[in-house]
């Protein structure tokens, strides 16, 4: 395998972060997750959102951000984590998947991390009863377990269908 390719843990569908690559790194309740540093557009305050009537629970609603309508979620609620309490730590992070910007709520934004291939461990088998399918393995970081999130999975998934398939293979 080259170095630089990224490894393809067994029982997930997608591979990890290459070595080396960075990841934004947020908090969800007692949690700590990761995304790719490049899917990241920008990083605000949470603010006031428009609630689509009949969207799902998790999808708090849209905001104009600069003349574009960007879907928001907050990933708590999505995670079925226990209650949202929004406060002065509680941020979007705006998101640039597949030509399409995607805004998702979490509780705080830790740093910008980056992990070798002898951190990240394969995600746990759970079998049909929890779908893992967008966690492409846990990072050891120190004291503490970082998830990794393919968040164009997420976002592609059949229950939020944010990200449409083919554009994501356009890419």
């Amino acid at each position: 395998m080259n170095p630089t390719s990224a490894p393809t843990l067994p029982g997930t569908a997608s591979a990890v972060p290459p070595s080396g690559s960075e990841l934004l790194t947020f908090t969800l309740g007692h949690e700590y997750y990761g995304v790719d540093i490049l899917k990241v557009q920008e990083i605000r305050g949470y603010d006031t959102v428009t609630r689509i009537p009949g969207s799902p629970e998790f999808i708090k609603g849209v905001i104009n951000l600069r003349g574009a309508i960007v879907p928001v979620i907050d990933l708590r609620i999505k995670f079925n984590l226990s209650s949202v309490a929004y406060n002065e730590f509680t941020v979007m992070i705006i998101l640039n998947i597949a030509r399409r910007i995607v805004g998702i709520v979490v509780d705080s934004v830790s740093d910008v991390t980056q992990l070798s291939s002898e951190q990240i461990r394969p995600t746990p088998e759970f079998g049909s009863a929890l779908d893992t399918s967008y966690i492409t393995g846990l990072g050891a970081l120190e004291d503490r377990m970082l998830i990794l999130i393919d968040i164009e999975k997420l976002m592609s998934s059949t229950d939020m269908a944010l990200i449409d398939t083919q554009s994501q293979s356009l890419q």
